[in-house]
C-alpha cells in the first residue's frame, strides 16, 4: 500500500509538472534558451533549438510519469525518471548556486519556485525513485501492457501533443499568467506600488591588519562607522543586493510602455476607455505580411487608442511606435505578433495575431 502511494505521488509530480510546461511549450523554450544564454552555459547554438528540447524534455516527463503511473515497463521507467531528475537537478543546482536563473520553470507559471525550491524537490524525488527501485526489485511485468496499457499511453500522449501544438499555433489552452484575460492591470500595479520589496547592499569587507572578513548589510556598515576604519576595505567584486522583505511579486511590475524618446506613458495608456497594443518581440522573425495586416485591422476602430509596441522604435509604420522589453513582451504572450485589447487597464482580449484577424475579419 505505501509503495503504491508513493509511486502515485511521484507519478501525478512528473505528470503535473510536464502537462503545466505542454500547456505553455513556448514559454518553457524560452526558459532554456536563458540556460543556453552566455550568462550562463554559454551554448548560443542550442538556443535555435529550445523549442526542439523543449518538446523532448515535455514528453518524456509526461510519458514516463504516465508509465510510473500505470506500471509500463516500470524498471526501466524508474531508470530513466531517476536520469531526468539527476539532469534537473543538475540545471537547478546551478541555477541556485551560481543564481543565473531565477526562476527554472519546473511549473511553468502556475507555480514559482526558486532554484534551491526546485533543487530540493528534485532530490525528494530522486529519494523517492530510488526507494521505489529497491521496493519493486522483484516485481515481474503482467501481460496486459500490449492490448490495455499501450493504447491509454498512445491516445494520453496524442491529448498532450494536441495541448502542445495549441500552445505553439495560439495561445496556450490555459493561461497561467499573470496577464491573462479578466486582469486588472491598474489594480495589479497599485498592489505593486502598496507593497514594494525592500532590497539591501551587502558588502564584503576585510581587516587588513588581521585578514578577518565580514559580510556587513548598508546599515550596519554606516552605523558602526566601518568606513571611517581604514583598516577595513570593501571586497572589489563581492557586493551585492539581496531581498530583505518580499513585498506583492508580479510580472506586470515589468510593463513599461515608453515613447521612441524614452517618456513612459503606462499609466496614461492604462486609464484609456479602450486601447489596442500590437505586441511584436522578435522584430526581425514576425511576418512583414501578418503585421501589415493587423495594422490595418486596428488603425481603423474609432474608438481605441492603437499602439504597436516592440524593441525596435520605428517598427510599424501606420501606427504609433512604443517601446518595451523583449523579456517583458514574451511575458505577456507567446504569439508574434499579439494584440492586446484593453478596457480601462483591464484585459479583455488577448489573441495571436493571425487568430485576431480571423475574429474580426469574418
Amino acid at each position: 500500500m505505501l509503495k503504491r502511494l508513493l509511486r502515485y505521488i511521484i507519478a501525478l509530480i512528473f505528470i503535473a509538472s510536464g502537462f503545466v510546461k505542454a500547456v505553455d511549450l513556448k514559454g518553457f523554450s524560452f526558459k532554456l534558451e536563458e540556460y543556453f544564454s552566455p550568462s550562463v552555459f554559454n551554448l548560443a547554438f542550442f538556443e535555435q533549438y529550445a523549442l526542439h528540447l523543449a518538446t523532448l524534455v515535455v514528453v518524456l516527463e509526461l510519458a514516463l510519469g504516465f508509465m510510473l503511473l500505470m506500471k509500463i515497463r516500470l524498471k526501466a521507467t524508474l531508470y530513466a525518471l531517476i536520469a531526468l531528475c539527476v539532469f534537473f537537478g543538475f540545471l537547478t543546482f546551478y541555477s541556485a548556486y551560481y543564481n543565473v536563473v531565477t526562476d527554472c520553470g519546473c511549473f511553468g507559471d502556475a507555480m514559482k519556485m526558486t532554484p534551491w525550491q526546485s533543487f530540493w524537490k528534485d532530490i525528494a524525488l530522486l529519494v523517492g525513485l530510488i526507494i521505489l527501485v529497491f521496493l519493486y526489485k522483484n516485481y515481474q511485468e503482467k501481460n496486459d501492457i500490449g492490448c490495455v496499457k499501450m493504447p491509454i499511453l498512445g491516445i494520453f500522449i496524442l491529448i498532450m501533443i494536441y495541448v502542445m501544438y495549441r500552445g505553439i499555433a495560439h495561445e496556450p489552452l490555459i493561461d497561467f499568467r499573470a496577464y491573462k484575460i479578466g486582469t486588472d492591470l491598474n489594480a495589479e500595479r497599485q498592489k505593486i506600488d502598496s507593497d514594494p520589496s525592500i532590497y539591501k547592499t551587502f558588502y564584503s569587507i576585510k581587516n587588513s591588519k588581521t585578514g578577518e572578513v565580514k559580510k556587513v548589510d548598508q546599515d550596519e556598515y554606516i552605523n558602526k562607522k566601518y568606513w571611517q576604519d581604514t583598516s577595513w576595505q570593501i571586497e572589489e567584486g563581492k557586493t551585492t543586493s539581496e531581498i530583505v522583505k518580499q513585498g506583492y511579486d508580479s510580472e506586470i511590475k515589468k510593463l513599461r510602455l515608453e515613447t521612441p524618446n524614452g517618456e513612459d506613458i503606462t499609466a496614461q495608456i492604462l486609464a484609456e476607455p479602450k486601447a489596442i497594443l500590437v505586441f511584436v518581440y522578435k522584430p526581425k522573425e514576425a511576418s512583414t505580411q501578418l503585421v501589415a495586416e493587423v495594422q490595418n485591422l486596428v488603425m481603423h476602430d474609432r474608438f481605441a487608442k492603437v499602439y504597436g509596441v516592440s524593441t525596435q522604435q520605428d517598427f510599424f509604420n501606420k501606427i504609433p511606435n512604443l517601446m518595451m522589453d523583449e523579456v517583458a513582451i514574451k511575458t505577456i504572450a507567446r504569439s508574434n505578433p499579439f494584440v492586446l485589447v484593453l478596457k480601462k487597464g483591464k484585459i479583455v482580449e488577448k489573441l495571436g495575431a493571425k487568430d485576431y484577424l480571423e475574429e474580426y475579419q469574418k
